[in-house]
């Protein structure tokens, strides 16, 4: 089969540093008893990942977010039957013509949700799915957004709405933002400077400068749950800082593979609020896996909004 490998190598110049995959053959995937094998129809690919394609390790391969057909059921006959469509998150390696995906991270589609709709799923919206399930309910709160125009931030952004909340959401552009705003964001700046406190909730995945700002919006008692680093800039508190506003705050740290519920139950529930038009994955680019490289260029230097997803041909 066909899949996509790190090279190991990054080159400079006029850009950052951009990582490099290449296209190779390799074996069909060896299944262990519960993993059901994948023909991949569409996968996603995440920023996050191309980060880590800058020192990859000797045997991890992209991919964790895959759509497409149970070609070969789970050996302990769990999970769904050969010839299912589903959608699966696995750990590694879904740049694939062919995947293994454990059972424990696999859903059904509905012949509503598309393809390349679910391949969008997995970790963005497991992310934004989990992070507002530990930020406990949000009717009626008023909830600060960092790094809102990603394909988290769009999620984040539409389920909390729907269940009432008032949203102010930091993205870059007017274009990003408006698009936010159709999804029930209440509010949207384009700086964290610029948003107008206080807040029950914030949503905070920036990290550098962003964070401390963020935490001087709370109200006293409010909660700040930081859940990423995209600007990959270390964070600097003074604790006396506290004592100008946010009195008693809490800060959390999220990751969305910290709780029980499997994915499989968190996965269906993602699909059937797609599937019934209450949740809208934001597809920013579909094209051709042919285009991984340079779609990996385009989504770290932020020139694609929502998710990336390629097609396998």
């Amino acid at each position: 089969m066909r899949a996509y490998v790190p090279t190991g190598k990054a080159h400079t110049g006029q850009s950052p540093i951009e990582p490099h995959v290449v296209l190779a053959e390799l074996p069909q995937p060896r299944l262990r008893p519960d993993e059901a094998l994948i023909k991949v129809e569409a996968y996603s690919v995440n920023r996050g990942e191309t980060f880590k394609l800058e020192e990859p390790g000797a045997s991890w391969r992209p991919g964790k977010d895959v759509a497409g057909l149970v070609v070969q059921q789970a050996a302990d006959g769990s999970g769904p039957e050969a010839g299912r469509r589903v959608v699966g998150h696995p750990m590694g390696a879904g740049w694939a013509e062919y995947a293994a995906v454990p059972t424990s991270a696999l859903a059904e589609l509905p012949d509503a949700v598309s393809s390349p709709q679910a391949a969008a799923l997995p970790l963005a919206g497991l992310t934004a799915l989990r992070l507002l399930r530990a930020a406990g309910p949000v009717g009626g709160r008023r909830i600060l957004l960092t790094g809102a125009s990603g394909g988290v931030g769009h999620y984040v952004t539409e389920l909390a709405a729907a269940a009432g909340a008032d949203l102010t959401a930091v993205t870059s552009s007017p274009e990003r933002g408006a698009r936010l705003r159709e999804l029930g964001a209440a509010t949207v700046v384009h700086d964290v400077a610029d948003a107008s406190g206080p807040y029950d909730l914030v949503l905070e995945s920036t990290g550098g400068s962003a964070l401390p700002v963020a935490l001087s919006r709370l109200r006293r008692g409010g909660t700040l749950i930081w859940f990423g680093q995209a600007s990959r800039t270390p964070v600097t508190l003074d604790f006396f800082d506290f004592f100008k506003g946010p009195e008693s705050a809490t800060l959390r740290h999220f990751h969305y593979m910290d709780f029980p519920e499997s994915y499989a139950d968190d996965l269906a529930a993602l699909v059937r609020l797609v599937a019934t038009g209450r949740l809208h994955p934001e597809l920013g680019r579909v094209t051709d896996w042919a285009d991984t490289a340079d779609t990996l260029v385009d989504l770290r230097e932020r020139r694609i909004r929502g998710n990336a997803v390629l097609t396998v041909s």
